[in-house]
C-alpha cells in the first residue's frame, strides 16, 4: 500500500541530523526524498564517527537510509539552474543552513515561490530567523544550553550535563517535519505552499513548556532534576538497585497497596505521609530516602518480577544494547531487521509512528555522494548534453 505522502517530493539541502531527520520522517511516510549536496563533500555527518568498515558513518545511516544523493553546488549558475529546475516538479524544500544563506543564493522562499507556488520552504536554524542573533550558526550542544534544559540536570550542588543524545537537534526535526505536515495540509485548501521556520532555540523551549509555565506563574526556577523532576512530588526518580538503577513513574493511590506488597511493607498501606499519590517536597524527600534503601536490597531483575507482578508504573533503566534486544521494540517496528543488497541482514531503527491504511515505511539502502545525481537530473529534463556541460562547469 502506498504510504501517506505518496506522490510528495522533497529536496533535501540540510546536513547532520536536525534537518535530515525530518526528511527521513517524511521518507518513511511515503515521499520521496532527494538529498542534494555539494560535490566532493557532501553532508557533514558523513564525516561524524564515520565507520569505515561500512563505507559512511552512524549518523549518515541514522538519517538518510532510503533517499536518492544528488550533488549540486547551488553557488554555481549552472548548479542554481538545475536545482531550480528540480523546484519545479518539487513540494518541499528543506534545509537548515544559517538564515539567509538561501537568499544570498537566490533561492529564499520567494525565489521558489516564483518558480513554483506550490513549493513548502521549510528551514530549521539554531535561533530562529528573526532577532538580534538571528545570524549566529550553532548545533545540539549550544541549542540544549541555550534552552536551558542542561541547567536542569544532575543533583544541587553537582555539575551539569547534556543530554546524551541529540535532543535538540531531535526536537527540531519533529517540529520541522509538523510544520512540513501542515503545510502540506493547507495547501490542498489554498493551492499555495509557504515559508515553514523552526528552530533548536524554539524545539528546547517546547520540550519544556510546564517548567517554563512554572517559572511565569511563580516567578521561581523549577530547579534541577535531582533524581527525579523538580515540580513532580511524588515517588517519581530513578532508585539504586543492588546492580543496576530502577525508574519509578509515581504510584497513584489505586496502585499503593500493590507497590506495598511488592516492597513487602504491608504496614505501609495507611502510611500517615507515604500513602498520597501527590506529597510535599519533604515528604518526598523522605520516601526517596526510604525506597532508596528497599531497592537497593534486590536485584534489578528482582524488582522486575515483583513490581510486574502489582502492576506498577516502573522501569528497569536500560542501556542501548538492552534496548536492542527487546522483542516489545521490534513487535511495534521501532526496531526493524531489514535485508540490505551488500551488507545483508541488519538491525536498523524503525519508525515511531503506525498508520493502518498508509503504512510507514522503514529506509533501507544509504545512498553514496551523487550516487543518483545524473538520474535525478534526468527526470528533471536534462539532456546527457546539459549534464556534461553542468558537469565541465563543476556544477556537480
Amino acid at each position: 500500500m502506498a504510504g501517506a505522502l505518496d506522490g510528495i517530493v522533497v529536496l533535501d539541502l540540510s546536513t547532520l541530523v536536525q534537518g535530515p531527520q525530518a526528511a527521513a520522517m517524511l521518507h518513511g511516510l511515503g515521499a520521496e526524498v532527494i538529498k542534494i549536496e555539494l560535490p566532493e563533500i557532501g553532508d557533514m555527518g558523513r564525516h561524524v564517527d564515520a565507520l569505515p568498515e561500512w563505507g559512511f558513518s552512524s549518523p549518515f545511516i541514522a538519517c538518510n537510509r532510503g533517499k536518492r544523493s544528488a550533488t549540486l553546488d547551488l553557488r554555481r549558475p549552472g548548479g542554481k539552474r538545475a536545482f531550480l529546475a528540480l523546484v519545479e516538479r518539487a513540494d518541499v524544500v528543506l534545509s537548515n543552513f544559517a538564515p539567509g544563506t538561501l537568499d544570498a543564493w537566490g533561492l529564499g522562499y520567494e525565489d521558489l515561490a516564483a518558480r513554483n507556488p506550490r513549493i513548502i520552504w521549510a528551514a530549521g536554524s539554531y535561533l530562529g530567523p528573526l532577532g538580534p542573533d538571528a545570524a549566529r550558526e550553532g548545533a545540539d550542544m549550544v541549542g540544549q544550553a541555550m534552552g536551558g534544559i542542561i541547567s536542569t540536570t544532575g543533583d544541587d550542588g553537582g555539575p551539569m550535563t547534556p543530554i546524551a543524545t541529540l535532543v535538540a537537534d531531535h526536537c527540531g526535526a519533529q517540529n520541522l517535519t509538523t510544520g512540513i505536515l501542515a503545510a502540506l495540509f493547507a495547501r490542498t485548501h489554498t493551492g499555495k505552499g509557504q515559508r515553514v521556520d523552526v528552530s533548536l532555540l524554539g524545539g528546547q523551549i517546547w520540550l519544556q513548556a510546564m517548567e517554563y509555565t512554572h517559572l511565569f506563574m511563580t516567578g521561581s526556577v523549577a530547579g534541577r532534576a535531582n533524581g527525579g523532576h523538580p515540580l513532580v512530588n511524588a515517588l517519581y526518580g530513578i532508585f539504586p538497585t543492588a546492580d543496576g538503577y530502577l525508574a519509578i513513574a509515581g504510584c497513584p493511590e489505586h496502585l499503593w497497596p500493590g507497590m506495598c506488597a511488592a516492597i513487602d511493607r504491608p504496614d505501609w498501606i495507611d502510611h500517615p505521609r507515604f500513602s498520597k499519590y501527590i506529597v510535599t517536597p519533604e515528604i518526598k524527600a523522605e520516601m526517596r530516602e526510604a525506597f532508596s534503601e528497599i531497592f537497593r536490597t534486590r536485584t534489578t531483575a528482582e524488582w522486575n518480577v515483583r513490581l510486574a507482578e502489582h502492576g506498577q508504573r516502573f522501569a528497569p533503566v536500560r542501556r542501548h544494547d538492552e534496548v536492542a534486544d527487546d522483542p516489545q521494540a521490534y513487535a511495534n517496528g521501532y526496531l526493524a531487521e531489514v535485508d540490505h543488497p551488500e551488507w545483508g541482514r541488519i538491525k536498523v531503527v524503525g519508525n515511531p509512528v503506525a498508520m493502518s491504511d498508509t503504512p510507514t515505511r522503514v529506509g533501507v539502502e544509504v545512498p553514496h555522494l551523487g550516487q543518483h545525481t545524473e538520474e535525478v537530473l534526468l527526470e528533471a529534463g536534462f539532456s546527457w548534453d546539459d549534464i556534461e556541460a553542468l558537469r565541465n562547469e563543476g556544477a556537480y
